[in-house]
């Protein structure tokens, strides 16, 4: 894995209103990498990726792509290199499928450069890829959670960005679909995508990245390799969970196993 970095949060304090959540943090993003953001609920997760999506621009520091301060880049510059999937998003009433994934190319298009085979290609990738090419057709606000969640992501992919920023991209799936969904994200990672996801289940953590970030109260507290980094000593102390740490049985990496009170013997 490259140890460079297009994107990163330089010391960066980050705040909604007069609420800071996090005070002089630096991340620096593996280009080509997967990493994944944990940590417990309210620990500054999904803000820290909202100042790397330009959504949330940081009271001091500097998010930067590509060495220049990301507030400074176009909006639609900035959105033909990032793609974020939010944990939810809002959509127009009534829009079918495939024109809410064809809004995945807005950042392609402009007064000189209209809809093209390039973009129709981009949309029915995306659908087939996400398994939502069946629902082409369907009102978005007639599908379940789970094919809300997979629609969203084939819009994301429709802009076909190298960084791709995932908020608990897994919300609303079932187990099997979960896994489906980050197995695609492992395969586009494996492709040269750069994916930073923030994820809640630490099996899912440990299995699919190759970079763990570690997040406590606002703070970065440990970065690395996931076998390196989860440990039982760790997930107590920021999570509060005894438990012991072992190898995955299919896939080699860190199992975190509760020490819970809750089981009959």
């Amino acid at each position: 894995m490259s140890a460079e970095s297009r994107l990163s949060a330089e010391a960066v304090t980050l705040a909604y209103e007069h609420r800071t959540v996090s005070r002089d943090v630096t991340l620096r993003i593996p280009d080509r990498g997967f990493t994944v953001v944990v940590g417990p609920n309210a620990c500054g997760k999904s803000t820290m990726l909202r100042a790397l999506a330009r959504l949330l621009r940081p009271q001091a520091g500097e998010v930067l792509l590509d060495g220049k301060a990301l507030h400074t880049v176009r909006p639609r510059d900035a959105a033909r290199q990032i793609g974020l999937l939010p944990q939810s998003s809002t959509t127009p009433d009534g829009i079918v499928v495939a024109d809410l994934v064809a809004r995945g190319r807005y950042a392609h298009q402009g007064l000189l450069r209209r809809w093209s085979s390039e973009d129709e290609d981009a949309v029915r990738e995306a659908m087939e890829t996400t398994g939502t090419a069946e629902l082409a057709e369907r009102r978005v606000d007639e599908l379940s959670g789970g094919q809300r969640q997979r629609v969203q992501m084939a819009t994301v992919l429709a802009q076909r960005t190298p960084l791709l920023l995932l908020d608990e991209p897994t919300t609303y799936l079932d187990i099997a679909h979960q896994i489906e969904l980050l197995d695609l994200v492992a395969r586009l990672h494996r492709q040269g995508t750069t994916v930073v996801a923030v994820l809640h289940d630490l099996q899912h953590a440990a299995r699919y990245a190759d970079h763990l970030v570690v997040m406590s109260d606002g703070d970065v507290v440990a970065t690395g390799d996931p076998s390196l980094v989860l440990t039982a000593e760790l997930v107590e102390r920021v999570f509060g969970l005894p438990c012991l740490v072992i190898e995955d049985p299919v896939s080699g990496t860190p199992l975190v196993v509760p020490r819970s009170e809750g089981f009959r013997a």
